[in-house]
């Protein structure tokens, strides 16, 4: 058998280089197209980012505004609720010097106290019992020390000044005397 030499024939040769260049050309277009799709992506994801980020700077400096308006404002009702009080004050001080009593000053005084306590009551003020309780330091302040054979050992005898609570918070201590 002889050998025989197979030569391809150049006009196949250069439709398959021509094959092989459409196919890289429509691959180069297809990664062109898929790399332009992935940017207009990542634009459009950028964008909504910088929405997002915008919408939470506007929703910080309102929670910001709404907190200040509420710590500018916090005792707007309690002073709305007050008003009456002061207004009662204002008449007792306008009344006629010369029909006014002793007695009636004093039930004018106690009727206003009492709508004042109305109010603190309401809002949740509550005055702290402290005579004949035993000492707690935490809505206690001792002043003093005594012993007296009516009270056991560390127990208030005396409450010199008034202490608050307001809702579950000691707005003040009451100051007082303990047995030792």
């Amino acid at each position: 058998m002889s050998e025989e030499k197979v030569t391809q024939d150049p006009t196949l040769e250069e439709e398959q280089v021509e094959q092989d260049a459409d196919q890289t050309t429509a691959t180069e277009m297809n990664g062109e197209q898929e790399a332009a799709h992935w940017k207009a992506q990542a634009e459009e994801h950028q964008n909504r980012m910088l929405r997002a980020m915008a919408d939470m700077d506007n929703l910080r400096r309102r929670v910001r505004k709404e907190q200040e308006d509420l710590a500018k404002y916090a005792s707007l009702k309690i002073v709305e609720e007050l008003l009456p009080v002061l207004d009662n004050f204002e008449r007792a001080l306008a009344t006629d010097k010369e029909s006014m009593t002793v007695d009636s000053l004093l039930e004018g005084v106690n009727m206003v106290y009492r709508q004042m306590v109305q109010v603190f009551d309401k809002e949740g003020l509550i005055a702290i019992e402290a005579k004949g309780k035993p000492f707690d330091p935490h809505i206690h302040q001792a002043v003093m020390q005594t012993q007296d054979p009516e009270f056991d050992s560390g127990v208030v005898v005396n409450e010199l000044q008034k202490g608050y609570m307001f809702k579950d918070r000691v707005v003040r201590p009451a100051m007082v005397q303990v047995n030792e």
